[in-house]
């Protein structure tokens, strides 16, 4: 194996979930190079989810490496963390706990549930949040940190979100 290919696993499996343009950032390299070599490595799988593709160590099941990259996104992993939290949570609550929109909150759980992180769970007095794999994603959670520029990027959005809702 070549040394940038190492580098390029090495990473990656450090990493779980980095996205492509975060593996040419970090590694300092070339996005033809940084394909080149992806190209080559038969221990990694990749996942696009919500418009980013994922890198993962192929020890990682389809639902981890989905967790994982919603782990990766600022306001997906705060959902996920008041659930870890309070096991169990209505919209509106985690919309105010977290100081955002409700509309941006519906955005990520929309995610969350189309991959089966989050349940919604409904009763009379409305619905539930609920994580699908509590133990699991609190597993992940330790593995997984969002890098500054995807935290930049959903603070940006936040600051839309709240902008637009004053106007």
């Amino acid at each position: 194996m070549s040394d940038t290919r190492a580098r390029i696993y090495r990473h990656i499996e450090s990493n779980p979930g980095v996205h492509f343009r975060g593996l040419t950032r970090a590694l300092d390299l070339a996005t033809g190079q940084v394909q080149y070599h992806l190209a080559r490595l038969d221990r990694i799988t990749s996942e696009s989810i919500n418009g980013r593709t994922h890198y993962y160590a192929a020890s990682f099941t389809p639902w981890e490496r989905r967790a994982i990259a919603f782990l990766r996104r600022e306001t997906a992993r705060d959902v996920l963390v008041v659930l870890i939290e309070r096991e169990a949570a209505r919209p509106g609550a985690v919309a105010a706990y977290l100081d955002i929109a409700r509309s941006t909150l519906e955005h990520h759980v929309d995610g969350l549930v189309d991959h089966d992180i989050v349940e919604k769970r409904r009763d009379e007095q409305g619905v539930t949040l609920a994580l699908s794999r509590p133990a699991r994603t609190v597993e992940l959670l330790a593995a997984v940190d969002p890098t500054v520029p995807d935290r930049l990027s959903d603070r940006f959005a936040r600051l839309l979100d709240r902008f637009f809702e004053s106007g």
